[in-house]
């Protein structure tokens, strides 16, 4: 990191979160201790302060803003505080370790953790090895941990910080965590390579969000799904329509999609998808727009199969709540008959293509040349002398 660089301010991030009433920060109307400690510089009282906090009976919320670094050996990994020194490091930054062993001994359930930080050069390299920050096995953990060579600006809030409180005060009930991390990582303007927690495997671990409806202006519109609108046999697009800010979680989804990182794509979409189940219902628009954008992403994966399923599921909604007549309806088949057809496991295409076909069967605008491909795919599937890698 270049001296003089800021990759975050923590005073700045820690007086924003203090404008927020404790109420509204904790979802709870039960007396709370707000203890802050910004611009400490000795490892043992913040680890005493830490010990005090992971005492108490009741639930807790732990916010931690800063760098993380790492002691000159590289093995260690380390939350710098206002006098933390290269050459000291093990003597003048927190171990992470501490903070790991305090809140293990957590009831589950009673613990959240959210986080902003930065890596410098000597830390970032263990985070790649671990895949994420070590430890914390039992408290709920977001957060945003930039790589070096980020800068957010001197004295100002960075944006994950920013989004979360934003969407706090937007709210006229607050929204379940998950669903305020989807928000803030969506919008904050992230740099390439940023670690986004939960992971993919520990989001996909977690219940769906249960929580209250969005308000009007954080509700998914129509372009909801990132899907064209065409004939069958154009597979939908993977631009994402109407990209905006303001809390809209698509730009991030669709980012991490296209660099590679299907699973953390996918398990954000999930969630986004769960929430709206239980705001809309499961036959909603606004599920059925992000049952499509899974669709999608499953196709940006590779998983056609997964794909196919999604999409035959949503255009099934559809046409049951719009008709046979509208365009969404033939949109979302022509995302599964593409997906289908891109299928080489011949046991499931053979599996799927029923009920592809009975869907196609249905909608009577469609052109009978791709019902008769279709029907023509699996006679040729079901006849026993094919090998199992299927030609399109």
């Amino acid at each position: 990191m270049r001296r003089g660089t800021v990759q975050l301010a923590p005073s700045a991030n820690l007086a924003a979160l203090a404008m927020v009433p404790a109420s509204v920060l904790l979802g709870s109307g039960l007396p709370t201790d707000t203890v802050c400690l910004d611009g400490a510089r000795d490892p043992n009282t913040v680890l005493a302060r830490l010990r005090a906090a992971a005492a108490t009976p009741g639930p807790l919320l732990l916010y931690l803003s800063g760098r993380l670094t790492a002691d000159r050996r590289g093995r260690g990994l380390y939350l710098a505080l206002a006098g933390t020194a290269r050459a000291a490091v093990r003597y003048t930054a927190l171990p992470w370790d501490w903070l790991v062993g305090e809140l293990r001994g957590r009831p589950a359930g009673l613990t959240t953790v959210l986080l902003d930080l930065a890596a410098d050069k000597e830390a970032w390299p263990l985070l790649q090895e671990c895949g994420g920050l070590p430890g914390l096995p039992s408290p709920e953990v977001y957060g945003v941990v930039c790589p070096p060579g980020f800068a957010a600006g001197s004295g100002t809030v960075s944006g994950y910080t920013r989004h979360w409180i934003e969407q706090l005060r937007r709210s006229p009930s607050r929204p379940a965590d998950v669903q305020l991390h989807a928000l803030a990582a969506g919008a904050a303007g992230l740099p390439p390579g940023a670690l986004v927690l939960p992971t993919a495997r520990e989001l996909g671990m977690r219940p769906g969000p249960q929580q209250q409806p969005l308000p009007p202006q954080q509700q998914p519109d129509r372009q909801g799904s990132w899907q064209e609108a065409g004939a069958p046999a154009v597979p939908p697009s993977d631009r994402v329509p109407g990209e905006g800010s303001g809390g809209d979680p698509r730009p991030h989804i669709h980012a991490l999609a296209t660099a590679g990182r299907h699973s953390e794509a996918a398990a954000l979409a999930r969630a986004w998808e769960e929430h709206v189940r239980h705001a809309y219902g499961f036959s909603s628009p606004e599920a059925v727009q992000w049952a499509e954008i899974r669709a999608d992403l499953a196709r940006m994966a590779g998983d056609f199969l997964l794909a196919t399923g999604l999409w035959i599921g949503a255009c099934r909604v559809r046409l049951a709540g719009q008709g046979a007549a509208d365009p969404e309806v033939y949109a979302a088949a022509a995302g599964a008959l593409y997906c289908w057809s891109r299928l080489r496991d011949r046991a499931s295409a053979v599996e799927s293509g029923p009920e592809l076909l009975a869907l196609l069967g249905a909608l009577p605008a469609l052109e009978p040349r791709y019902l008769r491909l279709v029907q023509a795919r699996l006679e040729a599937l079901r006849a026993p002398d094919l090998p199992r890698a299927v030609p399109t």
